[in-house]
């Protein structure tokens, strides 16, 4: 699936900001929004959202984790060294988020069309499309050694910028992506290599988490050679839509999040119980 624009025909584009870090706080918030927009663009049919966010240094873990077998002095050493750390609700593992990583969501209902790797495919396409200008060089394969790895990786050059996630609610799908934008890759990755030595990973028999290479990562800026910005990325993706319009959750919608707040507040007490 390359034409990623046929799954917004004949839809609504929403974009809802909330790439100030001060506006939700915790990452906690940005998951349970996302699945908010799901249930509410499940039930439009006719409406599709994009959202961005950012959040101040954090660390977000998948469920496997939070099972590491010192999961707790794991944890304990990214506070140490400043991060908020959160257990999210979709897939994957580790990531690292910072003010130089621009988070969006592409959030649109599940007609039945868009099947698990089409909701890839568009997201690869997409980003393909928003750096046209600057590179035709990006990739989409595993990247070994990178943190959170997957088959869509997206890279230049075998380094790894930015990966793919999917969240399926209520006839609703988000395809979430992370874009190491501005700053150091390759610490953020030292960060998260440090994180599974201190939770000893090695010796977790039931699952293989990744030996992390800090030189697999870097930022986009790094390997564009170009000083590329959080703030230009908003654009470029503004720019892809063309028309659309600009409204944070409803009033119908608060509930929603509350109940989905609660979820995700209720998942990170139960993972380091």
């Amino acid at each position: 699936m390359k034409e990623w624009q046929k799954f917004f025909g004949g839809k609504s584009v929403r974009i809802i900001d909330h790439s100030d870090p001060a506006v939700l706080g915790t990452a906690m918030a940005s998951f349970a929004v996302d699945d908010t927009l799901c249930e509410s663009a499940g039930r439009t049919k006719d409406t599709a959202a994009c959202r961005f966010w950012v959040h101040d240094n954090t660390v977000v873990l998948g469920i496997l984790d939070s099972r590491l077998p010192n999961i707790a002095e794991a944890v304990a050493f990214l506070k140490n060294e400043g991060f908020d750390v959160v257990v999210r609700n979709s897939g994957g593992l580790a990531v690292v988020l910072d003010r130089g990583v621009l988070n969006f969501s592409l959030i649109l209902p599940d007609s039945g069309i868009m099947g698990i790797h089409s909701g890839y495919e568009l997201m690869t396409a997409f980003v393909r499309e928003m750096y046209v200008d600057v590179t035709d060089r990006i990739e989409a394969f595993e990247v070994t050694g990178s943190y959170c790895p997957g088959d869509y990786d997206l890279s230049i050059g075998g380094k790894k910028f930015a990966g793919i996630s999917q969240r399926r609610v209520k006839n609703g799908i988000a395809v979430q992506i992370y874009l190491c934008i501005e700053g150091n890759g390759q610490a953020r990755a030292d960060l998260v290599r440090q994180f599974y030595l201190k939770g000893e990973a090695i010796r977790d028999k039931r699952f293989d988490y990744p030996v992390v290479e800090p030189d697999t990562m870097r930022s986009l800026s790094d390997l564009a050679g170009m000083a590329l910005t959080v703030e230009d990325a908003k654009v470029r993706v503004l720019q892809q839509f063309g028309k659309w319009y600009e409204q944070d959750l409803t009033e119908d919608e608060l509930p929603v999040f509350e109940k989905r707040m609660k979820q995700m507040v209720d998942r990170n007490e139960k993972a380091f119980k």
